[in-house]
């Protein structure tokens, strides 16, 4: 392709800034068609973006022959559906993160696009960000040594329901495929898988200490590599503060970093510290969206494909299976 031409199912708040306004500010790459099932908000949407043309039905958008390429951006619970739609049209598919409610479900998606010949990537855009890309140069090129374990600790205050009285679709299991561990805690642990390759053995287990919604609110587990390193990990969502610390230790020194707070990443060797303030994009999916372009166009990769992303569902299952008898 030289120009790709993208339309997205599910043109909600994830779109507004985080990805879709990206799409019209690459090169090569144009956004020609929105699509959510209340159309009068599909119509907004497409009038305030300036997006020439706006859908009802998902099926609608796939097949609407100005489309080349499709985003799907809805809850995972619909992934699989849709992913495989777009793939029988032969459309070329970006999926939202989590990739799917379940590990089985991606593996469908993988087969359904690998059946009809078309790439499937997945928004798990901090492989592409500068700051994390500076903490894989930071272990690449030596500077920590060789990496022995890593640790994860997050934590969030409780959520809110909404106006409406009801818990956002985040903590329904049946849309979700779990709670906000699916939603943010995948972050992590993908952004791991691309940090230090692909996580072999993962025990753990999972709670509703607060009671308050249907999903689990707490995830803790243990895991290692492939490469022999072991981590640990905490997911708490039901805390009095927010916390998001990441370590990798390794022989000669280790790399503090948080997965979505802003402060600097910091290298601590025996002969001190030295720290990088690197700050994100204003859409923050623009670098990931441009390897997909630039792939598409046949001059680059994208790190976050269907087969990268399944390794972290399968993960993710695994720490939860327990709670919900997988």
């Amino acid at each position: 392709m030289n120009e790709v031409r993208w339309g997205i199912i599910g043109c909600g708040d994830v779109t507004e800034r985080k990805s879709g306004p990206a799409f019209q500010l690459i090169e090569h790459s144009s956004l020609v068609a929105v699509m959510r099932r209340n159309g009068e908000k599909a119509k907004d949407y497409a009038e305030r973006h300036g997006v020439p043309k706006w859908y009802d039905k998902a099926e609608d958008l796939i097949h609407d022959d100005e489309v080349d390429a499709v985003y799907i951006a809805t809850p995972p619970s619909s992934h699989k559906e849709l992913t495989a739609m777009a793939a029988k049209a032969g459309k070329p598919v970006y999926v939202e993160k989590p990739m799917a409610s379940r590990t089985e479900d991606c593996y469908e998606m993988v087969q359904a696009c690998e059946e009809h010949g078309v790439p499937l990537y997945v928004a798990y855009y901090r492989r592409s960000l500068p700051r994390f890309i500076k903490v894989k140069e930071l272990i690449d090129n030596g500077s920590i040594g060789e990496v022995r374990f890593v640790s994860i600790a997050q934590s969030q205050q409780l959520i809110k329901k909404d106006e409406s009285g009801n818990w956002p679709w985040r903590v329904i299991p049946e849309q979700s495929g779990a709670g906000l561990f699916y939603d943010v805690g995948s972050h992590t642990l993908d952004l791991f898988d691309y940090l230090l390759g692909p996580i072999k053995d993962v025990r753990g287990t999972a709670h509703n200490l607060s009671d308050s919604y249907p999903a689990e609110d707490t995830v803790s587990g243990v895991f290692q590599f492939d490469s022999g390193a072991v981590g640990t990990g905490i997911w708490n969502f039901s805390s009095y503060k927010n916390e998001d610390d990441n370590r990798i230790v390794g022989t000669k020194g280790e790399i503090q970093f948080s997965t979505f707070d802003h402060k600097p990443i910091t290298l601590q060797t025996p002969s001190g510290e030295d720290s990088f303030q690197i700050d994100h994009p204003r859409h923050i999916q623009q670098p990931h969206i441009q390897t997909i372009v630039n792939e598409l166009r046949g001059v680059g990769t994208c790190p976050s494909t269907g087969m990268t992303a399944l390794r972290t569902n399968r993960v993710m299952d695994e720490l939860v299976k327990e709670y919900y008898q997988r």
